[in-house]
């Protein structure tokens, strides 16, 4: 049934009852009838001291019925394939050349950007590379995307000990596999998620639909006042997004681009507060798709001879620059300290008056961050955002190490990189964590994070079994 007044209604109706309260006070105080001496027994005084105590009552009665939830990071887990799908440059060029199905001169173009890329030799791939055919099919896809996404969910079910029972919300992100039966409806049926459960699939959202799904689940969180948990599976599917052709922009996704998953449960129940990893603290997104060449940096599409491949242009690394430029002028005023804001401010001012002669500063966005996970899609990508953000090699070290271990596995990316710093054993208690990835389309999205431990070591960190070999110097 729905409320006579809402408690914001109610709140401006007793500041009002207290003001002709107050005004009959005063009336009777200094006119005099016949209650005066009903209200000589009321200091003037007393009566403004209670008045605002009602007030201030009421309005902190206002703030903790209506201020919204914590959002919490409960655990993730992060998907890490079995020895045998390790994908080595011999491996690649074992593939290439068996599968007939690539000129000499697209072998060389691949050999090139494989040996530039910054992968080493223990990324993953899809099992079809290493079958005879050489040929995904539907039911390769499938396959992939159930070994990937049930083997994380399984694991952090296991680590959170949450009956499937508990999950509210399911989020399953997957940027170019997109079957009939969705994949949310492929976990829904696995594990038996209960019929009013909330599911959601996002698809052609590139690499940022990771942190992209993180702020949906956040926001879905905090549209109601019940505590719900919120399962987010975060994936890529490379079996039937292979290039087979000529398209030199097309062939560069070959090289880089590997097998990742990533899950984790977001939460709205303060009481699990006590054993939540971490705490969202702010997000953001922005979108620079009404800018053409920002929308055509990255694309699926059908080269000359009809074949599907995403085309990565020479303009991404421009346009990725651009995006995150106009992406930490929104950002940073919500996360840098008051210095910084201040010095940013001047540098601009002193700009405008020398009529561009003196560039802005660039804020030092390590006061705000103690830890960052960048982007890793590629060699390039980091070194261009160490070059807008103005970072050192210590800063993009996660980044670096992690497309050397994992290559660039999409929209998991950031959360490989996470596990970078817990099996560093780098993450305190109290520090703020940045995550920045970029999508299709072209977007930008951030994650802001405060850890709510100090680290521990967890026997299902992918990292674990080669950790102690990074960093690694030949990058």
């Amino acid at each position: 049934m729905k409320p006579l007044m809402s408690k914001l209604q109610l709140l401006q109706a007793s500041f009002l009852a207290l003001f002709f309260l107050s005004l009959l006070l005063h009336t009777i105080l200094h006119h005099g009838t016949p209650f005066t001496y009903l209200a000589h027994l009321f200091n003037q005084n007393l009566a403004v001291s209670l008045s605002l105590t009602w007030c201030l009552l009421l309005s902190s009665y206002y703030y903790y019925t209506t201020r919204p939830h914590k959002v919490l990071l409960l655990d993730y887990t992060c998907h890490k394939p079995g020895f045998d799908r390790k994908c080595s440059y011999e491996v690649c060029e074992y593939f290439v050349r068996r599968s007939k199905r690539f000129n000499t001169i697209s072998e060389e173009f691949m050999r090139g950007i494989y040996l530039k890329s910054g992968l080493g030799d223990e990324t993953y791939v899809p099992p079809f590379i290493f079958q005879n055919d050489y040929e995904a099919t539907l039911d390769s896809a499938l396959d992939e995307a159930k070994e990937s996404m049930f083997s994380a969910v399984d694991a952090l079910l296991f680590k959170t000990q949450m009956d499937p029972k508990q999950i509210d919300i399911l989020i399953v992100t997957c940027g170019s596999f997109s079957p009939s039966p969705s994949l949310s409806a492929l976990l829904v049926n696995r594990y038996k998620f209960k019929p009013d459960i909330k599911t959601f699939n996002l698809s052609g959202m590139g690499c940022s639909s990771g942190a992209l799904s993180i702020d949906l689940a956040a926001k879905l969180l905090l549209t109601g006042k019940k505590s719900r948990n919120a399962l987010v599976v975060i994936t890529e599917n490379i079996s039937l997004n292979w290039y087979f052709g000529d398209n030199r922009s097309m062939l560069v996704t070959n090289c880089i681009f590997r097998v990742g998953c990533a899950a984790t449960i977001i939460t709205n129940d303060t009481a699990r507060r006590s054993s939540a990893k971490m705490e969202l603290i702010n997000s953001l997104r922005t979108h620079h798709g009404a800018n053409d060449s920002a929308y055509n940096a990255a694309v699926q599409q059908e080269d000359e001879e009809g074949t599907v491949g995403i085309a990565l242009t020479k303009d991404l690394i421009r346009v990725a620059a651009m995006g995150l430029k106009e992406h930490i002028t929104s950002l940073a005023p919500r996360v840098l300290p008051l210095s910084q804001l201040v010095a940013y401010a001047y540098s601009a001012l002193v700009s405008a008056l020398s009529r561009d002669d003196r560039k802005p500063i660039v804020p030092d966005f390590t006061t705000a961050f103690d830890h960052m996970c960048i982007h890793t899609g590629g060699k390039a990508v980091i070194q261009q955002v160490g070059r807008v953000l103005k970072l050192s090699d210590d800063v993009t070290e996660p980044a670096r190490m992690t497309l050397h271990r994992f290559g660039n596995t999409s929209s998991s990316l950031v959360f490989y990189e996470l596990a970078y710093f817990e099996a560093k054993g780098r993450v305190k208690k109290g520090d703020k964590m940045w995550m920045l990835a970029f999508g299709t389309g072209f977007k930008v999205c951030s994650l802001v994070f405060k850890s709510l431990r100090d680290p521990i070591n967890e026997a299902d960190n992918p990292w674990n079994d080669c950790i102690h070999r990074y960093p690694v110097k030949a990058w």
